[in-house]
């Protein structure tokens, strides 16, 4: 019996670049991709020409240096796509074009008809630094409940809205969450944790095919910053679904690995029937959508993270835990009987304590778990014993400079100067050999070069530079934003450095982040990216045949 003669690779893509650096070991001068994959890299520019075929694009980038596009280890993309179909305040410069945008969107809506604003705003970014006021979202659109999030964790509402959401000035703050009052007792608009989701479940949702196109535009926008693949930091199943149309559909431009929230306002059985029926677990689903795990919330942002000792802003105030520890125990214990990971939402040092108990009680109940199974997601303030506990249970930790960037001033005005020196130590995490993968959470898209610069230098939007003591070098950020997240979503064998087998997710820039001055990574964006040896942002047409 004769066999017929392998046919000889032939390369897709043959890149010469000025560098390539894998991040996992020298760097080359040459790659090349066939279909999805990385098949070949090579120390010399011309070391892969014998590869290159009639169908090959050779693309010379001498010009260019090479990285694995960053992977994004906790970001909001479903919310940021949203925010393209909502009134983009995000764009305001003053309350005055803030409250305009309101009128511009209520005056094309139907009468009493929601008006809900992008989330990707904050009131650093607006002359006045400060909030709109309830009676100026009320002048803005009369008639028309205004429903204004930032973030994920506060909003202000209009008067219309509150009482579409039946509150008064005497209804209770829900469980896990704040009703703002001013001195008189009026609502003056605000809205904390929870009661941010008790308004928002009044405002209309929005279809499942504009969030599909929001996906293809949002998506699209992340990987023109580099970004090849995002952990989405929580979403709901009808979500999930627009996630799946929006993969079936060509859309996404990234890859993407969602979590599915489990919230603490259901029970400990409401929780596990949740979970139970969801007839999956994680790791479902194939290499653009994969599903990551579950998604818990321990307690608020900067304005209601839990706290060991009380706001600098308010000594009446030590934030909020949204959880019963035994019964978020129970849900995770059942969880990760069922093959589920689970990453929990904790910023102040209060909640990250509890979450380490509720971890480790997990772990007496079922036994020593893989790494990246129970995450501690942000753990913005820790105390070294906390960290030193982490380490020892084998939980990893997502860090994200961008909430310090864009809230540091924020941070000192609520916690203090002390403590906000001491968010997201790097260095001291590292020191004790922590898992860690970094990531953006900002609800919109955000440079990865802008992170990096971050990590190395601390620096900030509006605060300076905050705890200059806990920089890390610019190759160990780029290790945390590649392979750290390609560990965390294990997929380490397929992700996160450029070496042969992997998948061809790759970024070129037109400097060496590795050798360039720290002041010129900040505004540094990639002259391509590639994901899965697909060219998703190529404006120059480099990568064209």
């Amino acid at each position: 019996m004769t066999r017929e003669p392998a046919e000889p690779l032939r390369l897709d893509y043959l890149i010469r670049a000025g560098a390539i650096h894998s991040l996992a070991g020298e760097p080359y001068r040459s790659v090349g991709l066939r279909g999805p994959e990385i098949v070949a890299v090579s120390a010399t520019a011309d070391g892969l020409d014998d590869l290159a075929g009639d169908g090959t694009v050779v693309v010379d980038a001498g010009d260019l240096t090479l990285l694995p596009a960053f992977a994004d280890s906790h970001e909001h993309l479903m919310e940021a796509s949203r925010n393209t179909l909502l009134v983009p305040v995000d764009r305001a410069k003053s309350v005055a074009e803030f409250t305009g945008m309101v009128t511009d969107a209520a005056a094309g809506a139907a009468p009493g008809a929601w008006i809900v604003t992008s989330m990707a705003w904050h009131e650093s970014n607006l002359a006045e630094n400060r909030l709109p006021t309830v009676a100026e979202l009320d002048a803005a659109a009369p008639g028309h409940p205004v429903l204004a999030r930032r973030g994920g964790h506060f909003a202000i509402a209009s008067t219309a809205a509150l009482t579409a959401a039946g509150i008064g000035r005497d209804t209770p703050d829900p469980r896990g969450g704040k009703i703002g009052h001013l001195p008189d007792g009026r609502l003056d608009g605000t809205l904390e944790g929870g009661a941010v989701y008790q308004v928002a479940g009044f405002a209309p949702a929005a279809s499942r095919a504009d969030l599909v196109e929001g996906l293809g535009r949002g998506s699209a926008a992340y990987a023109a910053l580099g970004v090849g693949t995002i952990r989405e930091a929580m979403i709901d199943l009808d979500e999930l679904l627009a996630y799946q149309d929006a993969g079936d559909q060509r859309k996404l431009s990234v890859r993407v690995r969602p979590m599915i929230r489990v919230g603490s306002e259901l029970s400990a059985d409401q929780a596990i029937a949740l979970i139970d029926g969801l007839g999956a677990r994680s790791g479902f689903g194939d290499d653009w959508l994969r599903i990551w795990g579950l998604k818990l919330v321990m307690d608020g942002g900067v304005e209601g993270g839990a706290l060991e000792q009380p706001y600098a802003s308010d000594p009446h105030n030590s934030g909020h835990l949204n959880w019963d520890p035994a019964v978020m125990t129970r849900v995770c214990v059942d969880a990760v009987r069922r093959g589920w990971r689970i990453g929990t939402h904790a910023v102040g040092d209060r909640a990250v304590r509890t979450l380490l108990d509720v971890y480790e009680a997990v772990v007496g109940q079922v036994g020593e778990l893989p790494p990246w199974t129970l995450v501690i997601e942000h753990a913005l303030l820790s105390d070294p014993a906390q960290r030193e506990r982490a380490v020892k249970g084998g939980f990893g930790v997502t860090v994200q400079h961008p909430l310090l960037w864009n809230m540091g001033s924020e941070m000192l005005d609520a916690w203090g100067p002390e403590r906000t020196q001491q968010v997201n130590p790097l260095d001291e995490w590292l020191a004790l050999g922590a898992d860690l993968a970094a990531g953006t959470d900002i609800v919109r898209p955000f440079n990865p070069m802008t992170n990096v610069w971050g990590m190395a230098t601390r620096g900030t939007k509006t605060a300076g530079v905050v705890g200059p003591g806990h920089a890390i070098d610019v190759a160990t950020a780029l290790r945390l934003y590649t392979m750290g997240t390609a560990a965390l979503d294990h997929e380490q064998d397929r992700l996160g450095s450029i070496t042969p087998g992997k998948l061809a997710d790759l970024a070129a820039y037109p400097i060496d982040p590795l050798a360039a001055d720290l002041d010129d990574l900040a505004d540094l964006t990639p002259a391509f990216t590639i994901v899965g040896g697909r060219a998703v942002h190529d404006p120059g047409g480099r990568l064209a045949s």
